[in-house]
């Protein structure tokens, strides 16, 4: 067994380290001088910045897992706090130190911001949700949802639809509902360590991906970075992966690619025409994230700031997380007139609303847009996803794209690659031989 994983993102990396784990001989083929995909560290003015502003929350559990057998210290990297949702001057909630789910009910109802009729309805809405099992008969938008569960008033604006566009990367008009409900299950309605924030405080690529990359090749595999593969055909003894003029043979192949790449590889082979039409219905949402150099040392009154102002959603300051003295990270989510904009007239547009948010400020001395304009998949219900496992034998495909209960995340991506990974170990078990009894033994197994 021999298993060629293309994609050194948090998919490919996870079902990397998986095998590898394991003892299985694997190679990593990334495109890229850099490991993390959509998630990744991106240099400017000596600064290690992100292409895309991402938090976690506690109920990453398979994300975490994987950090501590790589060896990546959580507890230096990520910062964790009590769920905490801010805008400011708007809305203030924070989870209390009560059980699952009173933590989150006690912290609705002294919440400040909402009336409170709005926040006893909230709370009838959840435990009405966790009932039901947070299962829908028939997936619906997510604003049809909150409608029908007769959500209105402030809250739409300063909680459910910035957590909808936060967690699906996908506006509550057009976003699956029961999706939704799967990451209000997990993320609000488990432990109450489930709901906490997890704020990098290191580059995305050095958070996991780089020391996976080292436990892979510890344990005897290979990580090749900027190394395109150009090719993927079927052979006699499986595989045939063509990169930079060379060809390599492998048993089986895990395709960690975002769709819109993976695509490519899917085309023209007749086993894979299911999964790449599926792949061609995928629309995709953006991620604008937009840095601001400031001199002074702290600009943000709280680590992560939310805001209603019109643009700007969320900022964080990234002299308290990571060390970034003055810059402030400010991240738009999902579509909107903003795509429209030019870099320079976008990142003015949020200077001068953190200027009216937050009193004057000096202008920047420089910015960074770094615009992801396939992000994410766009969310929609009903949504047929494809599979991991396609029919093609040996074949497999990972990411935060494929079927699941989960929007794009990197907790998909990460339990996509160890799904994929799974499987083709399961393959190996199944190949290997039996054990027989020893000689003069009953030969049962009680």
């Amino acid at each position: 067994m021999n298993v060629a994983v293309i994609g050194g993102g948090y998919a490919g990396m996870a079902a990397a380290v998986t095998l590898a784990e394991r003892g299985v001989p694997v190679t990593v083929f990334e495109a890229a001088k850099t490991l993390g995909g959509r998630a990744r560290r991106v240099e400017h003015r000596d600064l290690a910045l992100d292409n895309g502003l991402h938090i976690l929350l506690g109920a990453y559990s398979e994300t975490l897992r994987l950090m501590r057998l790589v060896g990546a210290d959580a507890e230096r990297f990520l910062l964790r706090i009590p769920l905490t949702w801010r805008i400011h001057n708007r809305f203030s909630l924070r989870a209390v130190g009560l059980p699952a789910p009173l933590h989150l009910l006690a912290g609705l109802l002294a919440a400040r911001g909402a009336p409170l009729t709005e926040r006893l309805s909230a709370a009838r809405f959840l435990l009405r949700m966790r009932r039901q099992g947070y299962r829908l008969q028939r997936d619906t938008t997510v604003i049809s949802l909150l409608e029908e569960q007769g959500q209105g008033g402030s809250l739409m604006g300063l909680f459910w639809f910035p957590l909808c566009v936060s967690a699906l990367n996908t506006p509550p008009e057009s976003a699956s509902a029961q999706v939704f409900l799967n990451v209000l299950r997990d993320g609000l309605g488990g432990s109450r360590a489930a709901s906490d924030l997890l704020l990098p405080r290191v580059d995305l690529s050095r958070l996991f991906p780089d020391p996976a990359a080292d436990y892979v090749r510890a344990k005897g595999g290979a990580v090749l970075t900027g190394h395109r593969v150009t090719a993927i055909d079927e052979s006699n003894s499986g595989f045939t992966v063509r990169c930079d003029g060379r060809e390599r043979e492998f048993s089986h192949v895990v395709c960690a690619l975002p769709p819109y790449h993976a695509a490519a590889f899917l085309v023209g082979i007749s086993a894979l025409a299911e999964a790449a039409e599926a792949v061609e219905r995928l629309a995709y949402q953006p991620i604008h994230s937009i840095y601001l150099g400031y001199p002074a040392e702290q600009i943000l009154p709280a680590p992560m700031l939310g805001f209603d102002s019109g643009l700007l959603q969320w900022a964080f300051d990234r002299g308290a997380l990571a060390g970034q003295r003055g810059v402030v990270g400010a991240v738009i989510s999902a579509e909107g007139a903003h795509q429209d904009l030019a870099h320079d007239e976008l990142a003015r547009l949020v200077h001068q609303e953190l200027q009216q948010q937050l009193g004057l400020l000096p202008d920047p001395s420089w910015h960074r847009v770094i615009d992801e304009k396939r992000a994410t998949f766009s969310c929609a219900p009903g949504l047929k996803r494809p599979e991991s496992r396609t029919p093609l034998r040996n074949f497999f495909l990972a990411g935060d794209y494929v079927a699941s209960d989960y929007p794009g995340t990197i907790e998909s991506a990460v339990r996509s690659g160890i799904y994929a990974a799974r499987m083709i170990l399961d393959t190996r078990a199944a190949a290997a031989p039996p054990i027989m009894p020893e000689s003069g033994g009953r030969g049962d197994h009680g």
